[in-house]
């Protein structure tokens, strides 16, 4: 294997996301190279994405925990909206605004309980197509393809100004850099050219350096058999290779150049009906949202696929496909599960949390009944949120105490008897 490193995509966020999925592909690829004798990047592609599901799966399995509650918080949500519905004065918005939280932590969870998965797919999916689009720059066996005929052209007279003009008049999308003087840098620039190439664009390298033509045939066959999968190539989008199938009037490659967007919307289409849905009214506005996000992503993917290399899409429909399945074998599972103890288990999780901070079960009960003016309250006169609220302000007085304070004091007290307590 050659020791020169290809360009990478360095991004602050999305590079590291890039490259460690590009080593994780990489190293698939090793196994199916070495131990199956399989040379496929699609296949490549379609493994990495399953690898990512089961990774991603305890991620999945708590938003459809979230959604479930949600389907049992939504009466109550309900109440609070038509409770305040027409009301716009900030009072009211704050008021409304306080009782949905306190709705959310009376059943354990958050508003933004569902956002997680979302947070973390969409960025991978960004940082795939840097991967995708790049394949030598992350899998060392694909960048080996191209060290002969790189080789040969850099040993040819004048190739910088040669290639520079070669992308010119192929009009080939890439940030190639034919001026610098390092020989890492021309060679990274030429593989990136040759491997973002259609076959129209290999013909037109061949007449441009026709000493080289047999090493150049021979590097496109080896890269074509790794790189296609079903016939397509997984480099090119399936716009591009429609329109060099319709010109060569290649009617059976047009048609599964096609089927990646549509195949694409199909599945995500079936990923969304699958997915469970709270009850609510239709003019809930977050039912309405989320009607229009479950028309729209499909229809996004639908788009989108047309114009992102074909390895995207395959990404895309892999993925659909796991989701699916996981989301059948999750609806039976959920079918089964008691939500009372759902909603248990995340008080409990909260409960911990505020033990950490240092906040004791008799807080709760004392700090419900006192205000910062020393009067007393009924702890149900308060809510939820107020008595969290309450707490957490007590416990901040708490950690800044002076030294030698009655409260000051107090803690000590009390930190003396939660050790004999033990």
């Amino acid at each position: 294997m050659t020791d020169i490193i290809l360009t990478q995509y360095d991004g602050a966020i999305l590079g590291p996301i890039a490259k460690l999925l590009g080593w994780i592909m990489s190293g698939i690829y090793y196994v199916m190279e070495n131990v199956f004798g399989i040379q496929n990047i699609g296949l490549a592609i379609i493994i990495l994405t399953l690898v990512i599901y089961l990774c991603m799966f305890p991620v999945t399995y708590k938003q459809q925990k979230f959604s479930k509650l949600t389907q049992k918080m939504q009466p109550e949500l309900q109440e609070v909206q038509k409770k305040y519905k027409g009301k716009k004065d900030q009072v009211s918005m704050q008021k409304m605004q306080e009782e949905t939280q306190a709705i959310y932590e009376k059943y354990g969870t958050s508003p933004t309980g569902g956002c997680l998965y979302m947070f973390i797919s969409f960025p991978i999916l960004l940082a795939l197509y840097r991967v995708i689009n790049n394949v030598p720059a992350y899998i060392g066996s694909v960048k080996d393809i191209f060290t002969d005929s790189v080789n040969g052209i850099m040993a040819t007279e004048g190739f910088a100004d040669t290639m520079a003009k070669f992308i010119e008049d192929n009009r080939i999308a890439v940030a190639a850099n034919f001026e610098s003087t390092d020989n890492g840098v021309l060679f990274n620039s030429i593989i990136d050219v040759l491997y973002k190439m259609g076959e129209s664009g290999w013909d037109a390298l061949r007449n441009t350096f026709t000493g080289l033509s047999d090493v150049l045939t021979s590097t496109q066959e080896s890269l074509n058999h790794v790189n296609f999968f079903l016939g397509l190539n997984i480099g090119e989008s399936p716009w591009y290779i429609m329109r060099e199938a319709f010109s060569d009037k290649a009617w059976l490659l047009l048609i599964g150049a096609l089927l990646i967007p549509v195949v694409s919307w199909l599945t995500q289409v079936l990923n969304m009906k699958l997915m469970p849905s709270a009850a609510s009214s239709d003019n809930d506005q977050m039912a309405r949202q989320m009607k229009t996000m479950n028309t729209m992503m499909p229809l996004f993917s639908f788009v989108m696929c047309f114009t992102v290399p074909v390895g995207l899409g395959i990404y895309w429909i892999a993925g659909a496909l796991f989701r699916s399945i996981q989301q059948i074998l999750l609806n039976k599972h959920m079918e089964k599960i008691n939500l009372d103890d759902i909603i248990a288990e995340n008080r409990e999780k909260a409960k911990k949390k505020r033990e950490k901070m240092g906040i004791s079960g008799n807080q709760i009960s004392n700090a419900a009944r006192m205000n910062t003016r020393g009067e007393t309250h009924l702890s149900n006169e308060l809510s939820y949120a107020e008595k969290e609220k309450m707490l957490e302000e007590a416990n901040q007085k708490r950690k800044s105490a002076k030294a030698g304070s009655m409260t000051a004091k107090a803690n000590m007290v009390r930190e003396f008897n939660e050790r004999n307590n033990k």
